[in-house]
């Protein structure tokens, strides 16, 4: 068996998130009944993040393993012809020890959260972004997300169904910036609880409406109440940016 390393860039608007699912279509179940057309294998897909239904993805790293002897660039190749017309796209392939593992390996995931802060409707961009017409104040915006960095009990910005043993996580990065009409949040962590990127993003965006006072960001973290959420982001404009790993 050889462990393939995939990276994975997909449009996550037409499937039910990247773990395959009972009731829709998903990101697994499009790659692997990829891989099963090119070689005949049932394999499993291993992902570093588990996106929700909407999500999309610029760089997701995954692995599976196959019997069958197949050069790197021909099995991306064959994948990509095979998940057409499916919105995915493998960008890179290539061979990885038995013992490296596209979840547990990881050391760091990057996440971006787009905003669309315009009235007009979107065109391209519709499904992709987060639309806001009413003005945002980024700068409020970054200033109220530095109270979230660092390690702490992030139980406010959690789903009630995060499968996670412990609500602590260690934030690394939590950045607010405004180009043109988009606002982007861009933030960085060893992991993340179940919807922590879109429960933190629907708060800074109370901000940035002047509904919220910058402060109440820290209030909120420190209540440790699902409760005291503010807002909870749509998933059209969340995006995995990508992971990285020891040595890479």
């Amino acid at each position: 068996m050889t462990r393939f390393a995939l990276t994975l860039e997909f449009d996550g608007t037409p499937f039910f998130g990247l773990q395959r699912q009972a009731h829709g279509p998903s990101v697994q179940q499009a790659v692997e009944e990829a891989v099963l057309a090119t070689t005949g294998e049932q394999v499993t897909l291993h992902a570093a993040g588990r996106t929700d239904a909407g999500v999309h993805a610029l760089a997701m790293r995954a692995h599976l393993d196959v019997a069958k002897d197949i050069a790197p660039f021909r099995l991306m190749e064959a994948l990509n012809h095979h998940l057409r017309p499916n919105p995915i796209a493998v960008t890179a392939c290539a061979v990885k020890p038995d013992d490296w593992h596209a979840r547990f390996s990881c050391i760091g995931r990057e996440y971006v959260y787009r905003i669309a802060n315009r009235r007009a409707p979107l065109t391209l961009d519709r499904d992709r972004l987060w639309q806001l017409p009413q003005p945002l104040d980024a700068a409020a915006m970054h200033r109220a997300a530095q109270a979230l960095i660092g390690s702490h009990d992030f139980t406010t910005f959690r789903s009630v169904h995060c499968q996670a043993q412990s609500p602590i996580k260690t934030l690394d990065r939590l950045d607010v910036e405004r180009i043109g009409d988009e606002v982007q949040i861009r933030t960085a962590a060893r992991s993340f609880l179940h919807h922590q990127v879109r429960s933190m993003v629907g708060c800074l965006a109370l901000v940035g409406m002047g509904r919220w006072d910058e402060a109440q960001v820290a209030e909120a973290l420190a209540a440790r109440d699902r409760q005291t959420l503010g807002l909870n982001a749509p998933s059209d404009g969340l995006y995995f940016v990508r992971a990285l790993y020891p040595g890479e």
